[in-house]
């Protein structure tokens, strides 16, 4: 890591100076808001390791791989001292989703999905942030992240005073709800840290009862196997049946307790252009879905956060919310198609759509 050489013991003035130049390049870089964090994490660590011990992370084990990496920033990349905040708002304009979520026959993606990929294109705009301030104050030490490493992102964006976690556990902003990524900088500048944003929640429990699945099991206490966006992006296996009905027809992720959550009514469309949904994926039809071939999964989500799931895992989650759907002769030779696939996860899933449709009468509009 390469360290802040130009000026050795910069003053109060001079950093105070700094901040105020780096939120105002941020802006111009398309961050809604940036902020400093101090990077002790203690109380965050414990209520990190408790929600470990629980089991909550179910298979993701790579929240325990990396000790005590995740809560210290200083272990992660050795001589940080500050950490730099960004956020970027990612709403699109897109079909309504209270109303998609209302369309059994239609598949719901989360919309932070929709457009293109964030990871690069956040830890890009990062990489340029670092390179203004360099070329301001000389070579400093630095590392960029974007959902990209053992970082406790949500807390440190608290401490930097961009909003507070909520009982959903995503962060929130007052003047801009929840609809946002997160960036990071960690670095070896001595800035000074902004006040950590207070919690505004309140009494309001909204998300919990909008759960489908029961996953906020307390106030801000997330049980991810039950959660969706684990069930339909994060678990490589079978979905537990029990939660399949739950899941209606989210194919990729899950926004209800976001949707529901009363500061959302501040959030406003992005103005990112690579934000703007694809393939018509804001609206699309299951059954156009579940026929797509993988070279033709691959091609139409190219470039996009849902190509990590692959084709296989793409058609377990479609089959399930196939299963959800009204019985009508296209969706029950949709899914007599795909009876015989290759893949065991997929056969399984259709299974279990299919007999869920044995029982169910045809749908009044079928032909």
């Amino acid at each position: 890591m390469r360290h802040y050489t130009n000026v050795e013991s910069p003053t109060t003035a001079d950093r105070t100076e700094l901040v105020a130049a780096i939120r105002r390049w941020s802006a111009e870089l398309g961050f809604a808001a940036t902020g400093i964090a101090a990077i002790d994490l203690g109380a965050d660590e414990s209520r990190f390791r408790d929600w470990l011990a629980a089991g909550f992370a179910g298979r993701m084990a790579y929240f325990a791989r990396h000790g005590t990496k995740r809560t210290r920033p200083a272990e992660l990349v050795p001589g940080t001292v500050s950490c730099i905040s960004a956020r970027l708002d990612y709403w699109p304009r897109a079909a309504d989703a209270a109303a998609v979520l209302a369309e059994p026959d239609r598949g719901y993606v989360s919309r932070y999905a929709l457009g293109r990929d964030y990871h690069k294109l956040v830890r890009r705009r990062l990489q340029r942030l670092c390179d203004r301030i360099a070329a301001t104050i000389g070579p400093f030490g630095y590392r960029a992240f974007a959902d990209s490493a053992p970082v406790l992102e949500k807390a440190l964006a608290r401490n930097a005073g961009l909003g507070w976690i909520g009982k959903h556990t995503n962060l929130i902003s007052r003047d801009a709800g929840s609809y946002f990524f997160l960036g990071e900088i960690y670095c070896d500048l001595d800035l000074p840290a902004d006040t950590p944003a207070s919690a505004h929640c309140g009494s309001c429990e909204a998300c919990r009862p909008a759960c489908p699945t029961g996953a906020i099991v307390a106030p801000y206490r997330l049980d991810a196997r039950r959660c969706i966006s684990y069930l339909t992006i994060e678990l490589r296996e079978a979905i537990p049946v029990e939660f399949r009905r739950a899941i209606g027809n989210r194919i990729y992720g899950c926004d209800d307790c976001q949707l529901v959550c009363p500061w959302n009514k501040f959030a406003r469309p992005t103005r990112e252009a690579d934000f703007t949904p694809r393939e018509g994926l804001d609206r699309p039809d299951l059954v156009a879905l579940l026929g797509w071939s993988e070279p033709e999964f691959l091609a139409k989500t190219e470039g996009s956060a849902i190509r990590r799931l692959g084709h296989e895992r793409w058609l377990r989650n479609v089959a399930v919310a196939l299963g959800n759907a009204p019985r009508t002769a296209a969706v029950v030779r949709a899914l007599a198609a795909r009876s015989d696939h290759p893949s065991a996860l997929v056969r399984e899933h259709v299974r279990w759509a299919l007999a869920e449709h044995a029982s169910r009468p045809f749908a009044r509009s079928d032909p």
